[in-house]
């Protein structure tokens, strides 16, 4: 049961009212990547400027990720005490906030602004599906899809245009992390109107506890492993291909080139999957896809490397919006979304902070790429195994079981 606090909106600007949501599903979504992805290409700059070691400037991609794990679990609680539309907001303000403090104090700032950054990020992550669920019961696929490529395509402008900024006169690596305030200030200001009205649960105990749920389990595994593999291809693709013979620039045109072409998929795939009562069929084609990709890495066919990116660009686009869909269609409730949804990025989202160190140990122990490959295929036949549970027809919480039974969260 949910209270909702505020005037309702008049017949007249209902339509005007729906648009400003939707808008601002949008451009809360455009946030959730850009501020970090932002950062990784921007390194060396602020290595030079700091004196950094590339050690401790690796923690200021790695930091974000913890801060995820941290906060998603309690988001549903921040959400239940002031409302989802408030905690939304103030979301925004804690990344405007952090992006600001690490441009323009120490060092201490810097990796404190990071952690922040990641925090703002993860209640937007958490709590964007609940609303979704909510407002948007009937149309998740859609509505996941518009924010999930929102998300993706933001972060992907990110990784390409931070450093032609940066080297604009008078700019600088400060100058282009600052620039994506103007972002979060944007969907704050879009923002607003959502605050008007506050929805409450009213009746906590009525939810599941997801920690106890077998399928919220897989959801959580599913979204951990996907997010392991992103991760580590983020982190490692361009010196895996360099590896092979290929140039620092073309390295880096393929990592543009796999964030691009999930695009397509990050949309397209919950909109179709949204319409059906099981996924498994996309969790297989997605783990099928990523298997031949990384299994043409391994191959050594270098000629062939482009469609080996495409392939696993395509399966990571597939991937995530999965992941991101399976919060709603596997709940009955948008605080049950909302539990769902903090506990799986908050696992996931540990597992995945694990995986560039795994792997780069692994590389410089052994001095080759094979084995981390194999580990990462292995991840993936894990992705399917757990996809195939969190994709069949079913709810975290059955249908009239007894509310009792079930602690909250």
């Amino acid at each position: 049961m949910v209270e909702r606090i505020g005037a309702g909106h008049g017949g007249s600007s209902r339509t005007t009212s729906q648009v400003l949501l939707v808008l601002g599903i949008i451009l809360i979504a455009a946030n959730l990547r850009a501020a970090i992805t932002g950062v990784g290409p921007l390194i060396n700059d602020i290595c030079h400027d700091t004196g950094l070691s590339t050690t401790w400037a690796g923690m200021l991609t790695t930091l974000p990720l913890v801060a995820f794990a941290v906060v998603s679990p309690l988001a549903p609680a921040i959400a239940r005490r002031i409302g989802i539309e408030l905690a939304l907001g103030a979301s925004m303000g804690l990344l405007t906030v952090s992006i600001v403090m690490r441009c323009v104090t120490s060092q201490s700032g810097l990796f404190v602004g990071m952690f922040l950054a990641g925090a703002g990020i993860a209640m937007g992550n958490v709590l964007l599906p609940s609303l979704i669920k909510r407002d948007f019961p009937t149309q998740v696929g859609l509505m996941t899809g518009l924010y999930s490529i929102s998300m993706n395509v933001w972060a992907a402008i990110a990784s390409g245009i931070s450093v032609p900024i940066a080297h604009l006169a008078h700019v600088g690596w400060r100058g282009s992390m600052m620039s994506w305030a103007i972002l979060s200030l944007v969907s704050i200001l879009i923002w607003l109107p959502q605050l008007r009205s506050r929805h409450i649960p009213q009746k906590i105990n009525a939810t599941v506890n997801v920690w106890r749920s077998g399928l919220a389990w897989q959801v959580t595994l599913f979204m951990g492993l996907q997010s392991f593999v992103f991760y580590v291809s983020i982190a490692w693709l361009p010196d895996i291909l360099q590896s092979r013979g290929m140039s620092e620039t073309s390295a880096g045109w393929m990592l543009s080139l796999l964030q691009f072409v999930s695009l397509p998929t990050s949309f397209i795939v919950p909109v179709i999957a949204g319409k059906r009562a099981s996924q498994r069929g996309f969790v297989g084609v997605t783990a099928l896809l990523f298997l031949v990709g990384y299994a043409g890495l391994l191959s050594g066919i270098n000629a062939l490397d482009w469609l080996w990116i495409v392939l696993i660009g395509v399966a990571g686009g597939a991937a995530i919006s999965l992941a991101l869909s399976f919060f709603g269609l596997r709940s009955r409730s948008s605080d049950e979304a909302a539990q769902l949804s903090g506990m799986a990025q908050s696992i996931g989202y540990l597992l995945a902070a694990t995986g560039p160190m795994l792997i780069g140990f692994l590389h410089n122990t052994l001095g080759s790429w094979t084995i981390p490959l194999l580990i990462l295929m292995m991840a993936i036949v894990l992705l399917f195994t757990f996809g195939m549970g969190a994709g069949r027809d079913a709810y975290i919480r059955p249908a009239g079981a007894s509310k009792g039974i079930h602690s909250p969260m």
